[in-house]
């Protein structure tokens, strides 16, 4: 599986941007989650949002309300519609994929794009 993100970019406080990652390779067929995760400088990965193949989402806590995950499933593309953006929201956003099966889970990650929100 390769992940292709896009989107990232400079915004101010309050500002918009919308991620989008396109997934390629061997994820037909499989069940799979796809999401968005993010890593600030010198803190761990996050998990940011993620959503399931039949559309169940998950968010993190510091981010809901202000972020929208969704995904085109015909197109194997994931948004994060992020909007309301705080200096806290900098980092490194990375795709995440991970293909479920019933013995173990596979994760496959993009190339990061940086998100910068300036105060």
């Amino acid at each position: 599986v390769q992940l292709q993100a896009s989107g990232g970019g400079l915004v101010e406080a309050g500002g918009s941007l919308t991620l989008s990652c396109t997934a390629s390779g061997r994820t037909f067929g499989t069940n799979h989650i796809m999401g968005w995760y993010r890593q600030a400088p010198g803190k761990l990965r996050e998990m940011v949002a993620t959503i399931e193949l039949g559309g169940r989402t998950n968010y993190a806590d510091n981010v809901k309300g202000r972020f929208t995950i969704s995904r085109d499933n015909a197109k194997n593309t994931v948004y994060l519609q992020m909007n309301s953006l705080e200096p806290e929201d900098t980092a490194v956003y990375y795709c995440n994929c991970r293909v479920v099966t019933i013995t173990t889970d596979y994760d496959y990650w993009g190339q990061g794009t940086q998100v910068t929100v300036s105060s």
